[in-house]
């Protein structure tokens, strides 16, 4: 308030309110901020800073990865979030097609890559096969935030080359002094001037977890660190669950405490109420006088039928249950849930009560997109470095004899992945459309070998094999017929 208001307030206090609400009014009405921006009563509890994002994640980081481990441990709900990444990012894993453009060579190096992917040759524990570090590394990921790989130098196996999987936990926090000139130290990653990562300090743990050492340096090219970064200032991990914690453990709490109202309205409760009392006076606690039943330890069973005292009566503890209000409150939350992590309702509840062919069609669409980032940032941030690591050391192992390799490196380490396939909704109306697409030459044939999880070559070789096999016995199957009318021959 102003001079004048005040004066108009000493003498009018009604008109002084009335003048400043109108002032407020038309403040209101030249305003054109951002209503985001506002702070007055509806944002007034709403207090945010301006920080890097280390800044904001170190303080929370920790305390993020351990509810987000708990909630893993314990909640249904979040594994079967986990499990719908999991299934449909790695699946039943990827096959790998060399590009060298030598048949030859390239049969080499898928034969070698797939007897190296078995747990006692790309392990250096010897516990898991690639598939599976790829299926730990995205549940991980979810979990944790990220996980890290160390790439491990070792004789024993198919090449001198495995892989070490190490958790987040393991970057040392207390380090502080940079193993170079002009670096720094934050979260146990040492960058240059450029913000790049130079090494990695990990703190030395015995099997059960307790530290045993100081930090060890070890350099980039030796560690993979798999995580996503969505802040430029960003240098450590954030569990990618971490919009969705508070609301996974709200319904958990939500569905423990229906269960156990469900439970109380399955117990039949009943109480005796007496018409006169059968004790003395006072609090002498006496026993009621003969004749009278005592309802001391009785128990209901079912078909019982007692008798009761004069004048006593029985009355009925039943408590209402939940459980039909329940169905449609958790069905909102797990959607919540479910787009909070870019899915569907239908792909994290494996619930299709709701749903049609179209209906999943679209909501497998827009759950393959989601997928579709992560599967791009598992192969190349770390499928495709561990294939380059895994060529160079075929190579100099002697496993590989390629002359000119030092000099068309990056030609003979061409490659692709092939996931694995997915099952069909409805496997009439996919194949129509492959057939339609097919002939339109909107695909081609190699484009649909390989959303089947197929090499196309291999699979025209396999078909002209059993076409083949079957013209010899004299058995007609599906597939190409030349103008002779036989099915073709091996040439």
């Amino acid at each position: 308030m102003n001079i004048l208001d005040s004066v108009i307030g000493f003498f009018s206090p009604e008109t002084a309110c009335r003048r400043a609400v109108f002032r407020e009014s038309l403040n209101d009405m030249q305003r054109h901020g951002y209503d985001a921006g506002d702070h007055r009563r509806l944002n007034s509890g709403w207090a945010a800073l301006i920080e890097s994002a280390e800044m904001t994640d170190r303080t929370s980081r920790d305390t993020i990865r351990a509810r987000a481990r708990d909630l893993e441990r314990n909640s249904d709900m979040m594994n079967g979030l986990i499990s719908a990444f999991v299934r449909n990012i790695v699946g039943g894993g990827f096959t790998l097609q060399a590009k060298t453009g030598k048949e030859k060579l390239n049969g080499q190096i898928e034969t070698l890559w797939r007897d190296w992917c078995k747990a006692k040759n790309c392990d250096v524990t010897g516990q898991q096969s690639f598939s599976q570090m790829l299926r730990m590394a995205v549940r991980r990921k979810k979990v944790d935030g990220g996980i890290l790989f160390k790439k491990c130098y070792t004789s024993g196996g198919l090449v001198p080359f495995k892989l070490q999987a190490l958790e987040v936990d393991e970057l040392s926090l207390s380090w502080s002094t940079p193993h170079g000139r002009n670096h720094k130290v934050a979260g146990g990653i040492e960058y240059n001037e450029y913000n790049r990562p130079v090494g990695y300090w990990l703190t030395q743990y015995s099997v059960d977890g307790c530290e045993i050492a100081s930090p060890v340096y070890y350099d980039a090219k030796d560690i993979i660190f798999l995580y996503s970064k969505r802040r430029p200032s960003q240098v450590r991990e954030v569990s990618d669950m971490a919009p969705t914690l508070t609301r996974i453990r709200d319904a958990n709490e939500f569905i423990t405490a229906v269960s156990v109202k469900e439970r109380i309205a399955a117990c039949l409760s009943v109480f005796i109420k007496k018409a006169l009392p059968v004790s003395g006076f006072g609090r002498s606690g006496s026993v009621a006088p003969g004749g009278t039943l005592n309802y001391e330890g009785k128990k209901l069973a079912p078909g019982m039928i007692s008798e009761l005292n004069a004048g006593d009566d029985i009355q009925v503890v039943n408590p209402q249950g939940a459980g039909a209000d329940a169905s449609n409150f958790l069905k909102m939350q797990q959607r919540l849930i479910g787009s909070g992590q870019g899915l569907s309702y239908e792909a994290t509840s494996r619930d299709m009560s709701e749903t049609n062919y179209s209906s999943a069609r679209q909501a497998g669409i827009e759950d393959d997109l989601t997928f579709a980032e992560e599967v791009e940032l598992l192969q190349e941030n770390f499928m495709d470095e561990v294939f380059e690591s895994f060529v160079i050391s075929c190579v100099l192992s002697g496993k590989l004899k390629i002359r000119d390799f030092w000099e068309h490196k990056s030609d003979y380490l061409l490659h692709t992945w092939v996931a694995s396939p997915k099952r069909w909704i409805d496997p009439l109306k996919e194949a129509n459309a492959n057939r339609i697409a097919m002939e339109s030459g909107q695909k081609t044939f190699a484009q649909i070998a390989a959303e089947n999880g197929r090499d196309w070559k291999g699979q025209l070789d396999e078909m002209a094999e059993v076409q083949a096999y079957a013209a010899e016995k004299g058995v007609q199957i599906g597939g190409v017929i030349n103008e002779t009318g036989k099915q073709p021959q091996d040439t």
